[in-house]
C-alpha cells in the first residue's frame, strides 16, 4: 500500500508540478513502481534485477504497436482530418440554419445540430469547438445573439465529439478495458442523440427566460432548404456507410475506419479542397496525433500493470464490500470523483488515470463494462465545460479573443445541468445505452 501511495504522489507531482506529459509520467511511475513491487531494494544498486520490469515494459510497447485493433485510431483521425479540410462545417451549419434558424434560439439550435453532425465525423471535441466557433459565431452575432448563449452553445455542442461514434475516446476505453469497440460505438449512439435533444431543450430554456438572447432569423424558402441539405448528403452517406457497416457487422471497426478514411479522401477531392500542401499537413497532423495517442496508451498500460501488481483493485473491492453499500452507490461515488477531477484535469488524462483503477472494481461488482464506458465518457464530457479547466471553453477563448472566459462559463450553466440530467438518466436507465449492443451483437 505504501508503494501505491508513493506512486500516486510522484505521478501527480510529475504531471502538475513538473508538467511532464502524462504518457511519460505514467510510464515512469508504472515502470519503477512495478520494479519496487518485485521486491527490489534501493539499498544495493548493484543487486538490482531489472529483468521483470524491463520485460513488462518492452512487452507492452511491442504488443501495443503490433496490435491490429489500434490501427483504427490513425484511420479515424485521418477521416476526420480529411472531412475538416473539405469545408463540411460550413455546409452542415448552413443546412441546420435553413431548417431551424427561423425559430427563437434557432441559430443556437442549428449550432448544436451542426456540432453533432461534425463531431460524428471528426471524433474530436476540441476540433469541433474551434471549427464551429469560426463558422457559427459570425452568424449568431449578425442576428443579435448574446455572447453567453452563442459561445456556450458552441462549447457544449463541441463536447459531443467524444461520445457520438466514431469516438477516439471510446476506442481508447475499449483498448484499456478489452471491451468491444463495436459495442461501445453502438452504445454511444442513443446517448449522443439524447445529448443533442437535451441541448436543444437548454437553448429553449434560455430563450424562454430571455427572448432577446436568441432572436429568430428570417425563414428560408423550402427550395433553399433542400438545396442546403443537398450539400451534406455526401458526408451523411459516408457516416451511414461507416457506422451502418459496423452496426450490421459488415465491417469490423478497423475496416470501417479504412473505408471512412478512403471515402473522406474522395469527398475532399470531389470538393477540390485538397492541395499538395493541405494533403501533407493532413497526413503529418494525423501521424503526430496518432503517435501521441499510442504513447499515451502505452504509458497507461504500464501504469495499469503496476497498480494491478500492487493489488489496488482487490484493495478497493474489499474496502467497498466493507462499507456495506449498494453497487449503484459505488457508481454514483465514482461519477462524483469524475466530476471533481474534471475541475482540474483534462479529459484524456482523467480517463487514463482512473480507468485502470475503477474498471476492475466495476467488473467485480457485476456491471456491464460497455454501459460503464458510456457513463465514464459522459462524465468526462461534462468536464469539457466545467470550470476552472473546461477545455472547450478555453479553446473558444483562444479563438474568440473578444469574449471573456467568464462570459462563456456563465452561459454553459443550463447545458451543464442538461448534462447532469442525461448522466443520471443513463445511470438509472441502462437499457438506453445497451439497447443497440444487445439488439445487434448479443
Amino acid at each position: 500500500m505504501t508503494v501505491l501511495l508513493i506512486g500516486f504522489a510522484v505521478l501527480l507531482l510529475l504531471i502538475i508540478v513538473v508538467r511532464m506529459p502524462i504518457a511519460f509520467a505514467m510510464g515512469l511511475v508504472g515502470f519503477f513502481g512495478f520494479a519496487a513491487m518485485m521486491g527490489l531494494s534501493w539499498d544495493n544498486w548493484d543487486n538490482f534485477r531489472w529483468t521483470a520490469p524491463l520485460s513488462m515494459a518492452s512487452n507492452r510497447v511491442v504488443d501495443t504497436v503490433q496490435n491490429y485493433s489500434l490501427s483504427v485510431i490513425p484511420l479515424f483521425i485521418l477521416m476526420g482530418n480529411f472531412v475538416m479540410r473539405s469545408g463540411l462545417s460550413q455546409e452542415l451549419y448552413h443546412a441546420s440554419h435553413a431548417f431551424l434558424g427561423h425559430r427563437k434560439g434557432g441559430l443556437a439550435m442549428a449550432t448544436v445540430v451542426a456540432c453533432g453532425g461534425f463531431s460524428a465525423i471528426s471524433g474530436s471535441s476540441l476540433a469541433t469547438s474551434a471549427t464551429m466557433a469560426k463558422v457559427a459565431m459570425p452568424s449568431m452575432r449578425k442576428y443579435g445573439y448574446s455572447d453567453s448563449l452563442a459561445t456556450a452553445t458552441i462549447a457544449a455542442g463541441g463536447s459531443l465529439g467524444i461520445l457520438i461514434p466514431p469516438s477516439v475516446i471510446l476506442v481508447i476505453f475499449g483498448l484499456l478495458t478489452e471491451t468491444s469497440i463495436r459495442e461501445l460505438f453502438a452504445a454511444g449512439f442513443i446517448p449522443g442523440m439524447i445529448a443533442v435533444l437535451f441541448y436543444l431543450g437548454a437553448v429553449r430554456y434560455v430563450v424562454w427566460r430571455n427572448p432577446a438572447a436568441g432572436p429568430a432569423a428570417e425563414p428560408m424558402p423550402w427550395k433553399e432548404r433542400f438545396i442546403a441539405l443537398r450539400g451534406v448528403l455526401g458526408v451523411l452517406g459516408l457516416f451511414v456507410l461507416v457506422m451502418g457497416g459496423i452496426y450490421l457487422g459488415i465491417f469490423t471497426p478497423t475496416e470501417a475506419a479504412g473505408v471512412g478514411a478512403g471515402g473522406a479522401f474522395v469527398i475532399a477531392l470531389a470538393r477540390r479542397s485538397l492541395t499538395w500542401s493541405n494533403l501533407f499537413d493532413t497526413l503529418s497532423d494525423t501521424a503526430r496525433t496518432s503517435v501521441m495517442l499510442l504513447a499515451v496508451v502505452i504509458g497507461a498500460l504500464i501504469f495499469s500493470d503496476f497498480i494491478n501488481r500492487a493489488g489496488l483493485p482487490e484493495i478497493l473491492l474489499d474496502f467497498v464490500n466493507g462499507l456495506d453499500v449498494t453497487p449503484i452507490m459505488v457508481i454514483l461515488a465514482i461519477v462524483g470523483i469524475y466530476l471533481l477531477l474534471g475541475m482540474v484535469f483534462e479529459s484524456l488524462s482523467m480517463m487514463l488515470l482512473t480507468i485502470p483503477i475503477f474498471y476492475p472494481l466495476v467488473a467485480a461488482l457485476g456491471f456491464d463494462l460497455v454501459w460503464f464506458g458510456i457513463v465514464v465518457v459522459i462524465a468526462i464530457e461534462i468536464s469539457l465545460i466545467t470550470p476552472p479547466v473546461g477545455m472547450n471553453v478555453f479553446v473558444l477563448s483562444a479563438v474568440l479573443r473578444d469574449v471573456k472566459t467568464s462570459t462563456i462559463f456563465k452561459g454553459v450553466g443550463p447545458f451543464w445541468v442538461a448534462d447532469i440530467l442525461r448522466l443520471l438518466l443513463i445511470i438509472f436507465a441502462a437499457p438506453l445505452s445497451l439497447f443497440l449492443p444487445e439488439l445487434l451483437y448479443r
